[in-house]
């Protein structure tokens, strides 16, 4: 009876957290369609005109795929050896907040809405096409931001003097009665016309103050280009650290360790990298 049970479960493990099986890449196939399907009802349904004439079938809708992703979540729970792993892990808490909102739109109206919080459920598309092994290279791009956060920073501090400097000159050349009313606005004008997002709230009116803008908005050009610059060099200077001890041989599954959740094992292993549980 024991053993039964413990098929059971590792058979229902093996197909809702891995990918490698056909049981697997269907489950994960049809997970994706549910959570696209249930993004649409809740978009539509925040349509009036839609809603309005198709409510009782959009509701019904999402409350049948809620239903499943509950069921879903309660299966992912019963299959690991620890529970609480998963139940407080990235994916666990994501899975919680995609299931939750329509149980509460009972009590409280319009929280449903939230369950487009399932979006964030297609980064599972990752271990559908199997994209583990590129994980490197995320890693390469996190190090590089954190290798550049201290000039980033300057350059930030700098871009905020020249911010400052610009805005107090525009408010003395412009005044309050071309909007520049006060040294703060001013501020903020110059900041989105560094960004060049231009709201076109304020503008100057002066000869003066226009070239002033041009001039901003030429070195709002140059500015963009100096923190992606900052970063690549980084990107390729740890891209080349790590390059000796790549290994194309070295191929990662999508098999999930049953005890701690973990994925991203070489083929072959026969032991859980991160918790060293049988595989």
């Amino acid at each position: 009876m024991g053993k039964t049970k413990k098929h059971w479960k590792d058979r229902l493990h093996e197909i809702i957290y891995e990918a490698d099986t056909p049981e697997g890449k269907l489950f994960d196939v049809v997970l994706f369609i549910a959570i696209i399907a249930s993004i649409l009802l809740v978009m539509l349904e925040s349509v009036k005109s839609i809603d309005a004439k198709y409510h009782n079938f959009l509701n019904i809708s999402e409350w049948i795929i809620t239903i499943l992703f509950s069921i879903e979540y309660i299966a992912r729970i019963i299959t690991v050896k620890k529970p609480f792993r998963y139940i407080f892990s990235f994916y666990g808490i994501v899975d919680f907040l995609s299931t939750i909102p329509k149980y509460i739109s009972l009590i409280f109206g319009g929280v449903h809405a939230l369950a487009a919080l399932r979006a964030l459920r297609l980064l599972r598309i990752f271990r559908i096409l199997k994209l583990a092994r590129y994980l490197g290279a995320s890693n390469n791009l996190l190090r590089a931001l954190k290798a550049s956060r201290a000039k980033i920073s300057v350059f930030l501090f700098a871009v905020l003097i020249i911010a400052i400097i610009l805005g107090t000159i525009m408010y003395l050349v412009e005044g309050e009665e071309n909007g520049f009313t006060n040294i703060p606005k001013s501020v903020y004008w110059c900041i989105v016309t560094l960004t060049t997002v231009g709201f076109g709230d304020i503008a100057p009116q002066t000869p003066l103050g226009q070239f002033i803008a041009s001039l901003v908005m030429i070195l709002g050009y140059g500015i963009i280009a100096v923190p992606t610059g900052i970063v690549s060099a980084e990107y390729t200077s740890q891209s080349k650290q790590k390059q000796p001890e790549a290994n194309p041989k070295i191929h990662l599954n999508t098999q999930a360790c049953t005890s701690c959740s973990a994925e991203g094992h070489q083929d072959g292993a026969e032991f859980c990298h991160k918790c060293g549980h049988k595989l």
